[in-house]
């Protein structure tokens, strides 16, 4: 079952996490002209917080390929950018090399719910509840059920769930 690039209910109804904040780019709407401009484009000059901002916001924007250029240039791959890397390039299509970057995110920090959300997002696009659920736990174990990872998975997989009953 494709679920993938169709926005799911989940998406508008919580927000698994808020996004990174630039004083001098915030000014402008995300992915606008003057935004991309105030952003400047993907150097390995650029510090790391800038990169993932940029990468982090250019995802959100459905901007997959640039955001994978400005996240893959960032020295230090800690939890946040390993998950963006994740998220972009399942959202690409390659649902099997998204899942190491996942896990790699959670070597780093295992208790990073973000990562088990989209992760537990991975295994349904993949046709596997059941390692959904597993994530939804984890999550739920680690931060309770009123994060916004918990909230935010818990609402993809009665999405899932929902479509597969339809048939």
């Amino acid at each position: 079952m494709a679920l993938a690039g169709v926005p799911s209910m989940a998406e508008t109804r919580f927000s698994k996490d808020t996004g990174p904040a630039s004083a001098a780019c915030d000014v402008h709407a995300k992915g606008s002209a003057a935004w991309t401009a105030c952003v400047g484009a993907a150097s390995a000059k650029m510090a790391d917080e800038e990169l993932f901002y940029a990468g982090y916001w250019l995802a959100k924007n459905g901007q997959y390929e640039t955001a994978l250029g400005y996240l893959k240039l960032a020295q230090k791959k800690d939890e946040r950018v390993l998950t963006y890397i994740g998220s972009t390039t399942r959202k690409l299509g390659d649902v099997d090399a998204a899942l190491p970057l996942y896990r790699q995110a959670l070597a780093v920090n295992p208790n990073y719910g973000v990562a088990r959300a989209y992760m537990g997002e991975a295994f349904l696009t993949k046709g596997e509840p059941d390692k959904a659920r597993a994530e939804l736990d984890e999550i739920a174990q680690r931060c309770g059920t009123g994060c916004p990872a918990y909230v935010d998975l818990k609402g993809h997989i009665g999405d899932y769930e929902a479509a597969r009953a339809k048939g």
